[in-house]
């Protein structure tokens, strides 16, 4: 009986298992996938995706500050900060220092920052039912959960 010959291992059938198998390879693969595709659904709104996601957990975290905010959207700081200029710059948003504590700052919608993101959210709706047709709506969640489980950085 002859025993299967395994092919040879190289640079390239490694570098071509680690392409395939490599989660941090394949969710950016995916997130950069999902998230051109809701760029060009969403365009008429004037929105990225990034932008519009800020909008929304601005407009729904009950605690305002930027370090909540940018837990919660797993950005660092400063690049939390630069994405809120292009925001604050377009009227959108306001940022100030929080008053019990000068060393901490609170971001919020402003009424043009309200409007724009109602009626945004029509148009992200319909992106969303078409993403849905082709990728799975509880397997994204899933995935931003369980990744709620890896420790932090430092860790």
């Amino acid at each position: 009986m002859k025993v299967p010959k395994q092919p040879q291992k190289t640079l390239r059938t490694d570098a071509a298992a680690l392409v395939e198998t490599c989660a941090g390879w394949n969710v950016r693969l995916a997130a950069r996938r999902i998230s051109q595709f809701l760029e060009r659904e969403i365009a008429d709104t004037g929105f990225t995706v990034a932008q519009l996601g800020l909008l929304a957990q601005i407009a729904s975290l009950a605690d305002d500050t930027l370090g909540v905010l940018a837990a919660r959207s797993g950005l660092e700081q400063s690049t939390l900060s630069r994405n809120l200029r292009t925001l604050e710059s377009a009227g959108l948003i306001e940022i100030a220092l929080v008053e019990s504590d000068l060393r901490r700052r609170a971001v919020w919608l402003t009424e043009a920052g309200a409007r724009r993101l109602e009626a945004a959210i029509p148009v992200w709706r319909r992106a969303q039912g078409r993403l849905a047709r082709h990728v799975s709506p509880d397997l994204v969640q899933r995935l931003a959960a369980q990744s709620e489980a890896l420790p932090p950085a430092g860790d």
